[in-house]
């Protein structure tokens, strides 16, 4: 790396290496304190992040792509190299359009790991010439055990909680400046049932 004459460290771009851009992609329905871990260490690795909010016709999600990318936007909102996302179709068509070359991934478990080999091996063909590269991140130890399920179960099984024990209990596992668009999105689909 090259230092100018006011100390400040030149772009990967500046120094002819390339701009490296990752995206990280996920339903992320809903987004929690886990995935913004996962989005602050990744950030530090790669020039651009995305975060993709991936559209999938097939899934019944709690929340919309719309609603999950605001509330995605508001808990990455500290990190400037990072940008949210919607796509509908293959992660790695979306990654050929925006000229990323590496997909992050978390994984918490074995079973995670396992999943996430076969995933990477199909992006690389699908991908072409096997431009793609699969990097996988370890879940830190204090977010094993958090997960979208476990968040959409705490919502509907404290739907009857007053707002400020709900809000308690999910700010455990979701970033804190999403906390209330959460509940507030929740109340209205619940209330829409």
């Amino acid at each position: 790396m090259v230092w100018n004459s006011k100390a400040k460290k030149k772009s990967v771009v500046e120094e002819g290496c390339g701009h490296r851009v990752a995206v990280f992609a996920g339903s992320f329905d809903p987004f929690t304190v886990g995935h913004l871990d996962l989005v602050k260490r990744a950030a530090g690795i790669f020039d651009s992040l995305i975060v993709l909010v991936a559209q999938n016709a097939s899934k019944k999600n709690l929340f919309d792509a719309e609603t999950r990318k605001a509330m995605v936007e508001a808990a990455v909102s500290e990190f400037p190299n990072v940008s949210v996302a919607v796509h509908g179709g293959l992660t790695v068509d979306f990654m050929k359009s925006v000229g990323a070359h590496y997909l992050v991934r978390g994984i918490r478990n074995s079973a995670d790991l396992d999943a996430e080999q076969a995933v990477a091996w199909n992006n690389k063909v699908i991908y072409g010439d096997g431009d793609v590269e699969t990097v996988l991140l370890l879940s830190a130890q204090e977010h094993l055990v958090v997960s979208s399920t476990l968040v959409r179960e705490l919502l509907k099984c404290g739907a009857e909680k007053s707002a400020a024990e709900q809000k308690s209990l999910i700010s455990k596992y979701v970033p804190k400046n999403m906390v209330s668009m959460l509940l507030k999105e929740f109340r209205k689909n619940y209330e829409a049932i």
